[in-house]
């Protein structure tokens, strides 16, 4: 819709009086996406005094209306109690929704609450599967968590070359943990796990920062 876009440009311009101008009519006609906007303005005080339950409604509604980040959005503020009594049961349902629609934050946060039993029972494995979900797109903290996992095997197969391919991914965007543990694994490994390391890292750049539509194994609920 060319209102949501002209808005999305006046915010990106920092207009954000304008962006809201355009969003909000549309929001509160049922507008999905102009919802979610709208409840972005709310949560990071953009134009608008920063009010944590007013971003929550606007993103509950989104989310209701099947928009993804929106659903994300819901589960993490009810995981964390940001604008809404923390209710980890909820956070698990819309977080699982929004994950298995294709959001990196919500397989990243899934992860995170399986590997604390926060709202599910505590599960390394399941806690790995989220977190190899959202790093197969690109995911920097979810490489961070994924490279430690193999290194220690915890919920999976310890396993050098793996540890050090995520390890790698996350350290080249800055994620200092990974550049630490990865610095421990190289000193472990030997020239041939170094070498397939290697390959393994230049493949994956070879896909242009990861293919999102690379085939991924199915993750259990």
């Amino acid at each position: 819709m060319e209102a949501i876009e002209e808005g999305r440009r006046a915010y990106m311009a920092r207009d954000f009086a304008r962006a809201r101008a355009l969003w909000l009519p549309l929001a509160e006609a049922g507008n999905a996406e102009a919802q979610a906007w709208v409840g972005s303005l709310y949560a990071n005080g953009d134009g608008v005094e920063a009010d944590a339950a007013e971003a929550f409604a606007w993103y509950l509604r989104s989310a209701e209306g099947r928009n993804v980040p929106a659903q994300s959005n819901v589960g993490a503020m009810y995981a964390m109690g940001s604008g809404v009594p923390k209710d980890l049961g909820e956070a698990v349902r819309w977080l699982r929704r929004a994950a298995r629609g294709g959001d990196a934050n919500a397989r990243f946060n899934l992860g995170v609450l399986y590997s604390q039993g926060n709202g599910v029972p505590r599960n390394h494995a399941r806690a790995a599967a989220w977190y190899r979900k959202a790093a197969e797109t690109g995911h920097y903290q979810s490489q961070a968590r994924l490279g430690h996992m193999y290194m220690a095997g915890e919920g999976v197969k310890r396993d050098r070359v793996q540890a050090f391919l995520w390890l790698s991914l996350a350290a080249r965007h800055g994620i200092g943990t990974a550049l630490t543990a990865l610095e421990a694994v190289v000193k472990e490994m030997s020239s041939d796990e170094k070498a397939e390391g290697m390959r393994l890292v230049g493949q994956w750049r070879g896909r242009a920062g990861g293919d999102a539509d690379a085939p991924i194994d199915p993750v259990p609920a």
